[in-house]
C-alpha cells in the first residue's frame, strides 16, 4: 500500500525569528486520526563544503557552539540567503569565513537534519583546488579560526568521532568512500 501525505488542519506560529521559525501544525492523518500538535522548524536552505586545497589540505573552520558549549572543527557551512542558489551560498560562505576561493566545485549530496520536523535542505559541496584569495569576512556574530588538516587527520578525527555536526560527518564520509579511501 501506497503511504499518503498528511492533510495539515491548521497552523500556527509560535515564534518567527531570522534564524528560527517554529510552527504547531494540527493533522489529519490518511486513516482519519488527527493529531493537534506537530510541531515544525522552518530553516533556509543550509550549505557545507568540503573545501581541497591545491596541495590537497582539507579546509576546516573552528567555532564555538553554544548548544553543546564547546569548540569544534567543522566544514565551511553556512545559510542561504532569501533566492541564493546553493552553490552560489557556498562558494559565498568559503571566501566570508576563510579567505578561500575558486577550484572545481561538484554537489556531492542533498541531506534534511530531520525531515520529520524540519523544512529545510543542507547541499553538501566538494570544492578541489581552492585557494586563498583574501582576508576572512566575518559576521558580526561569528568567531572562526581556518585550520588546514592533511587527509590522514581528517581520517583521524572521522574515526574517533571529534566531528559533532552530522550534516558535516555523513558527506565526509560519502566523499573518502567514493574516492575508495583506506581507514
Amino acid at each position: 500500500m501506497e503511504k499518503q501525505k498528511w492533510k495539515i488542519l491548521d497552523t500556527k506560529y509560535l515564534i518567527r525569528r531570522p534564524w528560527l521559525t517554529a510552527r504547531c501544525d494540527t493533522v489529519q492523518l490518511p486513516d482519519g486520526r488527527v493529531n493537534s500538535e506537530y510541531y515544525i522548524l522552518e530553516y533556509a536552505t543550509w550549505v557545507n563544503v568540503i573545501a581541497i586545497t591545491e596541495d590537497g589540505r582539507f579546509l576546516m573552520v573552528e567555532q564555538y557552539r553554544h548548544g553543546l558549549q564547546e569548540v569544534f572543527t567543522e566544514l565551511v557551512a553556512g545559510v542561504a540567503e532569501k533566492g541564493e542558489e546553493p552553490l552560489t551560498a557556498a562558494k559565498r560562505e568559503l571566501l566570508e569565513e576563510t579567505g578561500y576561493a575558486g577550484g572545481e566545485w561538484e554537489l556531492l549530496s542533498v541531506l534534511s537534519q530531520n525531515p520529520s520536523t524540519t523544512t529545510n535542505l543542507t547541499y553538501c559541496y566538494v570544492a578541489k583546488g581552492v585557494r586563498k584569495v583574501t582576508e576572512q569576512s566575518l559576521d558580526e556574530t561569528e568567531d572562526i579560526a581556518v585550520k588546514l588538516l592533511t587527509e590522514t587527520e581528517l581520517k583521524e578525527m572521522l574515526l574517533a568521532d571529534s566531528f559533532k555536526q552530522s550534516l558535516m560527518v555523513a558527506p565526509l564520509w560519502k566523499y573518502f568512500a567514493l574516492k575508495g579511501a583506506k581507514f
